[in-house]
């Protein structure tokens, strides 16, 4: 039986680099959802398309060619061949990403794509809709979040790691804006499975925050 473990959680709270460590600690592969629906927003973007154009949006994805693969530093996200890892993050592609996720046929071309992958080798999902959604069978199922305003201080100094100078307010409304689009999108909104575990990392370090997860996916595949 595959070992598969599905994440999700709200933006910035330290999904892609817990889930990373998580993965390796395994020995599986992990897979960042979330970065394929921001290769779609940045893509969208770049067409000069607006994100509300659901008919045209839904024919970019069909077209998109999003791939990953894994290297030593994590997943690198490609769209036709070229690789957009670095140029996902920002917030304007973070925004596009909530928005283009809403459409119910972008979410089932991605689906179709998440589920194919993790039913071909033992692999760590995350995203907003894998517990509910992509991996319902799921061997382990986690909610994994913060407070809003220790999300925002997280995604706040990466930004000025990156040389990125927003004010700290700024980024925060755009979290809160970010949560409450993807809570409240009509289709697969963001929402904690009835059998996923909460594990709240507002008052835990990265390593408490991994140790705590792969005590969780042990008891469920050994209990």
């Amino acid at each position: 039986m595959r070992l598969n473990i599905a994440i999700d959680g709200p933006v910035s709270a330290g999904k892609s680099s817990i889930s990373d460590e998580v993965a390796r600690r395994l020995g599986i592969l992990h897979l960042d959802t979330g970065a394929m629906y921001r290769a779609l927003g940045l893509k969208v973007l770049r067409d000069g398309t607006d994100p509300q154009d659901e008919e045209k949006v839904v024919a970019t994805c069909r077209n998109l060619g999003v791939s990953v693969c894994h290297r030593e530093d994590g997943q690198h996200t490609f769209v036709q061949g070229e690789d957009v890892t670095g140029l996902i993050r920002s917030p304007e592609v973070s925004m596009a990403a909530s928005t283009v996720s809403r459409y119910a046929e972008v979410r089932k071309e991605m689906v179709r794509i998440q589920q194919q992958l993790a039913a071909e080798t033992d692999m760590l999902v995350d995203g907003r809709d894998i517990c509910t959604t992509v991996l319902p069978n799921a061997t382990a199922k986690i909610f994994l979040t913060a407070a809003q305003e220790e999300r925002a201080r997280r995604r706040w100094l990466e930004m000025k790691e990156k040389g990125q100078e927003t004010p700290f307010e700024e980024v925060l409304q755009a979290l809160k804006e970010r949560d409450e689009q993807d809570m409240n999108r009509p289709v697969e909104p963001l929402r904690r499975a009835p059998d996923a575990v909460l594990v709240d990392s507002t008052d835990l370090t990265f390593d408490e925050t991994v140790e705590t997860i792969l005590q969780i996916v042990e008891e469920k595949r050994h209990g």
